[in-house]
């Protein structure tokens, strides 16, 4: 088989974003060498990495933008990853800054580092908010770690990420105030000027302009609410002009329903229906408050929605066939990627049990009016088939889907689930280029 596209979008955007980012960590290098060397070389070091901190943080704040050439083709879940490995970064070159300066002043004056830092703070502009900007990135970067993530509410975490803009104003300013290449070169100025105003703006542009222009283009309302059983609902939401909406099957929006105690709360879902251009529908199962929650909005509800985002579409798709692998609520990207998707497909449904099966009559009904295959897989994760075999293990993965190799295989569903199935695929040699896995993570 050959592939649909000579050149992928993941490895376009990919590419892209390496290279910029080399382009600028070269220019700043001789912005850096044309500022000449420090009194001491522990400040030369320490400058050096405040400049490759102050570019990573402006790296950083393009990667949050939301920015939707970017989303589409990496998504959300590979451009937070980017943004949590880029922190860790800048976290580790600001504390660097702060350590080589303050060595290198103290060697200068004879007092110690932490005297001398205490000493530039009161005595030096910008080093103050210096300080506080690296206190506020080490919160942050706190917080962001795996086990504090876990323990709180998104909307926890995503207050205490605002401060990271507060900890880049304060570093530009610090920069401004006593960053050699800043302050002795007129190039220097402009490019730094360029780079966090073109950081900021893409972050305004994304997370501000897109999202208030297209709920005022299309006044979203919802238009029904359906449960589809006793914990499963689905909400069909109408607009105007939704056929200029740019939303595609498996893609998903962070909905805010404006209602009385519900306004404040964003909870992203997937559509779980294709957008034909006159409706969007979203099906969401009671897993905490504000998705039981859904099935009293009442129709008329104004909905705010952030979106379209991620890279979990037909965009992504390099074989002629697929396989289309789903669990438990996962299903309802998987669904509405059913109605898009190019070529033959073979469906795999994971379900603890039939009950827990949402959308079914639908997914077969679809199954069959395009000629795919459905197979529903009752049990855990763990469970054995008929013939011994681990439901999602390589031997019933190959026994269902023997070209499975040859297919694009698209994978939506619990964690301990999807993990499973990568697994097995990695086993069976399906190339990661044809594996796409999302976990809809959301970026600060």
């Amino acid at each position: 088989m050959t592939t649909l596209s000579l050149t992928r979008p993941r490895v376009l955007a990919r590419t892209g974003l390496c290279a910029v980012l080399g382009a600028n960590g070269a220019l700043v290098t001789v912005l850096f060498a044309e500022a000449g060397p420090s009194a001491h070389p522990l400040i030369s070091v320490g400058r050096l990495f405040g400049l490759y901190g102050a570019l990573l943080m402006a790296f950083q704040l393009v990667l949050v933008a939301r920015l939707p050439w970017l989303d589409r083709r990496l998504g959300m879940d590979r451009l937070t990853s980017l943004h949590r490995w880029t922190g860790f970064g800048v976290l580790w070159l600001l504390l660097g800054h702060m350590v080589f300066i303050a060595f290198g002043y103290a060697g200068l004056s004879g007092v110690g580092p932490v005297g001398e830092l205490v000493t530039l703070a009161e005595t030096t502009e910008g080093v103050l908010q210096a300080i506080v900007a690296f206190a506020l990135i080490l919160m942050v970067g706190v917080v962001s770690a795996r086990v504090a993530r876990r323990r709180l509410a998104y909307e926890t975490w995503h207050f205490i990420h605002l401060y990271t803009y507060i900890a880049v104003v304060l570093a530009f300013s610090h920069q401004i105030a006593v960053g050699s290449s800043f302050v002795e070169s007129p190039f220097a100025r402009a490019y730094w000027w360029a780079l966090w105003g073109g950081a900021l703006g893409a972050v305004l542009l994304g997370r501000v302009v897109l999202p208030l222009w297209r709920n005022f283009r299309h006044r979203l309302r919802v238009s029904a609410v359906v449960p589809e059983s006793d914990q499963v609902v689905s909400v069909y939401v109408t607009g105007r002009n939704l056929d200029r909406l740019p939303a595609k099957a498996g893609q998903f929006f962070i909905w805010r329903f404006l209602a009385k105690g519900r306004w404040w709360a964003a909870n992203p879902f997937s559509l779980s229906a294709a957008p034909d251009g006159k409706s969007l529908r979203l099906t969401a199962k009671a897993l905490g408050d504000g998705s039981a929650s859904l099935r009293h909005i009442k129709p008329g509800t104004r909905v705010f929605a952030e979106g379209p985002y991620g890279a979990f579409t037909t965009m992504h798709q390099t074989k002629q066939n697929a396989l289309l692998v789903a669990g438990g609520v996962g299903v309802t990207p998987i669904r509405a990627l059913l109605e898009e998707i190019r070529g033959h497909v073979v469906v795999l449904y994971r379900v603890n049990k039939q009950d827990d099966a949402v959308l079914l009559r639908e997914l077969s009904d679809l199954a069959r009016s395009r000629g795919a295959v459905l197979h529903l897989l009752t049990g855990p994760v763990t469970a054995l088939d008929a013939h011994g075999n681990v439901l999602l293990s390589p031997q019933n993965l190959s026994g269902l889907v023997p070209d499975v190799s040859d297919r694009d295989v698209f994978v939506c569903g619990p964690p301990p689930m999807t993990a499973a199935v990568l697994r097995s695929l990695r086993e069976l040699g399906v190339p990661r280029e044809q594996v796409h896995a999302e976990r809809f993570s959301l970026a600060s």
